[in-house]
């Protein structure tokens, strides 16, 4: 058969041919024991291929249990040839055990003597046609026949395909194998009728060897061409391994670049990824579908292992991956110009941050400047009129990189006088004026600062102005209050305000008309 015969097989196919054109001449009984021999050769060659056949079958079917998308078609056909094989090889086999029946059990062993024609005379053929043994026969051919074809793959296999039909063809044969025309003989008939026990016997052991030769070719082939299939080149792509997973502008970008086989009927038994199994429903067309949160900003590690089964062993193959995690950008950066202000004395908070850099490896520094965690900070500059803030950050390499920004430093600006609250169209009784609070605020400052009034002048007209202590009318600015006219405008003024640490100018006054 098609790349099974090996230079044992092919001569003893031609010895075959030279003892069957030796049965037109006297049979010897010598001739007898070389058919003898001979068929005893053929049977250890089938017992040989019988067991590869079953060893190449078990691998397949290995084979598609660790990879089933892979090898499934391959042993779906595998499979059926080797049921179409083995069902003719019995019948052949239960026919040559008929033939070794009908010989006394002790001259089994005689070669010689298994020289008489009618058991297979007289069990295939009928008188001037095939009896239904005979016809059994035929039927058995034309089904390994058309099994067979049916059996193999549509590509790869048309040597193999010719030499079956025309090795099990049944069709009569011409008398003379040189003259085509010459009167056709049934097939039987000219293969098995008048000729000795074990020249038959030979033969048949003949025809199980060409189906054990086809099927071993066909389960070679098979194999060979999944596992070719498995390392053809088609089967390769290139894999980009940088050394990191992001780059400054300006660096150097550095990694590997190799060639992985993808395959996409490939499936791991299992798949672990930084410490939990993934989902089988994850792993599609050869890929393990990867969805997990980034996590921090900072540098990340992919980090688990990939476990195929071969055979009866678990092959192991770490993953190992870095990447890098960077803030995502969620607002721009829009700075006044003429705003790069900090105020002196009190903690103007701030956000530190170097882009690309994770917090902990950002340092910032300047006289008044501290940290409040991560990338809070609060400045409180005390003299001077400018500051500068220092800003250094490491990279993943160790690189440095730095940064510096100067800020004007402003002292705070004028408070507002309120009385009770209030300190624009004030109108008020005197009773209700005689107990308000004198306070300041700084309106429309981002800082929630509240300042503490010490001092301020009561004013009414035409009585000179009252110093006060503290934030509510004394005796004497009550007194003051009472000469007042109704209706008039009184002011308090010249108001002192402190805030803890810093003296702050001078506040507006605030003026109240008189209802009473």
């Amino acid at each position: 058969m098609a790349g099974g015969q090996g230079p044992r097989q092919k001569m003893i196919n031609l010895m075959y041919l030279v003892f069957i054109a030796m049965l037109a001449l006297n049979m010897s009984k010598e001739v007898l024991t070389a058919f003898g021999i001979i068929e005893e050769s053929v049977a250890e060659n089938n017992a040989t291929l019988e067991t590869r056949n079953e060893a190449s079958l078990a691998q397949l079917e290995q084979k598609a249990q660790e990879q089933p998308e892979q090898f499934k078609e391959a042993v779906a056909s595998a499979e059926q040839v080797s049921e179409v094989s083995n069902r003719f090889d019995e019948y052949l086999a239960s026919l040559k055990s008929g033939m070794m029946e009908s010989i006394p059990e002790e001259d089994r062993g005689d070669f010689q003597t298994q020289d008489k024609t009618d058991y297979l005379d007289s069990k295939l053929f009928s008188g001037d046609g095939l009896s239904p043994d005979g016809q059994e026969f035929l039927s058995q051919m034309d089904a390994y026949r058309t099994g067979m074809l049916d059996a193999l793959p549509e590509e790869g296999y048309d040597q193999l395909r010719t030499e079956i039909k025309e090795k099990f063809d049944t069709s009569d044969v011409p008398s003379e194998m040189d003259d085509p025309d010459s009167e056709k003989i049934n097939y039987l008939r000219y293969h098995y009728e008048g000729y000795p026990l074990i020249a038959s016997k030979a033969k048949l052991t003949q025809m199980q060897n060409d189906v054990k030769n086809a099927q071993a070719d066909v389960l070679g082939q098979l194999l060979q061409g999944e596992l070719i299939e498995i390392a053809s080149m088609n089967n390769y792509q290139t894999i980009v391994s940088l050394d990191k997973g992001a780059f400054f502008n300006g660096e150097t970008v550095t990694g590997e670049v190799v060639l992985g086989r993808y395959d996409s009927n490939l499936k791991p038994s299992k798949v672990i990824i930084n410490g939990s199994e993934v989902p089988a429903s994850q792993i599609k067309n050869g890929a393990v579908q990867l969805s997990f949160g980034a996590g921090s900003v900072g540098d990340k590690t992919i980090s688990g292992e990939m476990q195929f089964m071969e055979g009866d062993s678990t092959i192991v193959i770490p993953i190992n991956q870095k990447y890098s995690v960077i803030g995502k950008p969620n607002s721009a950066t829009i700075s006044a110009d003429k705003m790069n202000v900090v105020y002196r004395g009190v903690d103007n908070p701030m956000t530190i941050s170097f882009a690309g850099v994770p917090n902990n490896r950002v340092k910032a520094s300047a006289p008044g400047l501290s940290s409040r965690g991560g990338a809070s900070y609060n400045m409180k500059p005390s003299s001077g009129a400018t500051v500068d803030i220092n800003v250094t950050g490491t990279l993943e390499t160790g690189e440095t990189v730095r940064d510096s920004k100067t800020f004007r430093i402003k002292g705070l600006p004028n408070p507002t006088g309120m009385i009770s609250g209030e300190f624009d169209g004030v109108r008020k009784n005197r009773a209700n004026l005689a107990i308000s609070t004198v306070s300041s605020e700084f309106l429309d400052f981002d800082f929630d600062l509240t300042p503490r009034v010490t001092q301020f002048i009561f004013k009414v007209p035409g009585v000179p102005g009252v110093k006060v202590s503290g934030n509510k009318l004394n005796a004497a600015a009550k007194a003051a209050l009472a000469r007042a006219p109704q209706g008039a405008i009184v002011q308090i003024a010249q108001i002192k305000s402190t805030v803890p640490g810093q003296q702050l100018k001078s506040t507006t006054p605030v003026s109240i008309e008189l209802t009473d």
